[in-house]
């Protein structure tokens, strides 16, 4: 029987989740849980420095804002030093790994002389070797032994087979000469303490799966199945930057982009499953598999971002696409909707959310219930209002008064009284909008005024007549 799938995710806290970052905890989150598997998370912390609380915690929110959940507790995997080291001992006292007494100039004088002489400049220690009577009293790292013949072969679920000779592989690291463990000591022995199984990350990390792979085997411990996904790439090709804007998941929040949209993009960012474009987190869960993932990298596209968000937000139910624009409003430091504004946009969700890509675009189509009187035309609106007389909309008012409130009487009053103006409702929707909305691009005259209600319709209206 075949062990269940566990993986991890495992930032930096040294700023907010970077977009690739939150795509490789959605291919990890996707992959154990359509294997019904866990997905782990760990902060490793040991850069003392550059490492925050804050970043920590604007971390877990970008995690929590694409509903990437994970089972268990945060590691830290600083706490953790003690066992890291402990491993390192074991390796020392079972004789696979040596204390290096080389200095730091030691070691810089031979690489210099090793490139005048147009030589490797990979570093030999010494000490490998030496007798432990003849350990000096002085500072010392503990370096692992390397292999040093033959090749260590890295098996890669995206990138296929990749070979390393041994000869390039140095005494790596282990603990620092003050005692504390390297960040290559520290992942492998987390990894394995974490039962983890299926390692899924960025390619930049290929190279360090060799170095790894010495820390399992000197260990005897199973090496887990390796997927290193390739980065992702701005439109212009290059690695994904700062010029090319926004970068933290957060941000994608704040600018009113929807989870779920923001899920199936980056899913289809560098993994395929046939044609499909759009589709579910349960299809996402289902089809995810390493070997859909490509070898080059994925260009990110925000236009294909935003069709796929308005997809997903014309799909939504409206109870939860009114809880998600209320948490966008934090993000984005707007002010929050009242109880009747919440309400409302609600039972409008259905003529607002067809078209909207963004939560800003949804929420510009809602600003008629989302202001109040005396409605402030903006410039097209006011330019439609001055299209129509005032006598016009004074005429409507009575008619409306008396009318039945559905949806199909107000259609057939409109266009009756169109026709009497000798006009067609085409012409008067305009100015309608422009009364009710202040806005020129609004949903449809009818839809606005069954969710106002005839009470307020008639009160815009007679405001709007002057």
């Amino acid at each position: 029987m075949s062990k269940p799938v566990v993986t991890r995710f495992a930032p930096s806290p040294t700023g907010f989740l970077h977009i690739g970052g939150a795509r490789t905890a959605l291919f990890n989150w996707l992959y154990a849980r359509g294997r019904g598997g866990k997905f782990l998370l760990r902060i490793e912390d040991t850069d003392r420095e550059r490492s925050t609380p804050e970043a920590t915690a604007a971390i877990l929110q970008g995690l929590d804002w694409l509903g990437l959940d994970h089972d268990g507790d945060v590691i830290s995997q600083f706490e953790r030093a003690d066992r890291h080291a402990e491993v390192a001992h074991q390796l020392l006292a079972e004789g696979k790994a040596y204390k290096c007494f080389a200095t730091q100039e030691e070691i810089a004088a031979f690489r210099d002389a090793a490139r005048a002489e147009g030589k490797s400049t990979l570093y030999r220690s010494p000490w490998r070797d030496a007798d432990a009577s003849t350990h000096p009293d002085a500072p010392y790292v503990v370096r692992i032994k390397a292999p040093q013949e033959g090749t260590s072969v890295i098996r890669d679920q995206v990138q296929g087979d990749v070979s390393i000779r041994n000869d390039q592989l140095d005494d790596m690291i282990l603990l620092r000469s003050d005692g504390t463990p390297v960040y290559m000591l520290a992942v492998v022995v987390d990894d394995y303490d974490m039962g983890v199984t299926h390692v899924i990350r960025g390619d930049d990390h290929l190279n360090n799966a060799a170095r790894q792979m010495m820390i399992y085997e000197a260990m005897g411990w199973d090496i887990p199945v390796w997927a290193h996904i390739p980065l992702i790439h701005g439109p212009d090709g290059k690695k994904l930057s700062k010029r090319h804007g926004a970068l933290g998941a957060q941000e994608y929040q704040a600018m009113g982009y929807p989870a779920a949209g923001m899920r199936n993009y980056l899913a289809r960012l560098g993994w395929s499953h046939g044609d499909d474009e759009f589709f579910t987190d349960a299809q996402a869960r289902e089809w995810f598999d390493l070997d859909g993932i490509g070898k080059s990298p994925a260009r990110f596209d925000t236009k294909k971002l935003e069709s796929l968000c308005g997809q997903h937000i014309a799909v939504s139910d409206d109870a939860a696409l009114r809880q998600e624009i209320e948490a966008y409003l934090a993000a984005a430091g707007e002010p929050a909707l009242t109880d009747v504004q919440s309400t409302d946009l609600e039972r409008a969700m259905y003529c607002l959310k067809d078209r909207a890509k963004t939560f800003p675009e949804l929420l510009e189509k809602a600003h008629f219930i989302l202001t109040s009187r005396p409605i402030e035309p903006d410039a097209k609106a006011a330019k439609a209002l001055a299209s129509v007389s005032d006598s016009i909309l004074n005429e409507l008012t009575p008619q409306l008064q008396s009318a039945s409130w559905t949806r199909d009487d107000l259609e057939a009053l409109l266009n009756q009284f169109a026709e009497a103006q000798d006009t067609k409702f085409g012409k008067l929707a305009g100015p309608l909008r422009a009364a009710l909305a202040g806005r020129a691009v609004t949903p449809s005259v009818f839809d606005m005024m069954l969710i106002l209600g005839r009470e307020e319709t008639l009160a815009r209206l007679t405001d709007a007549a002057g």
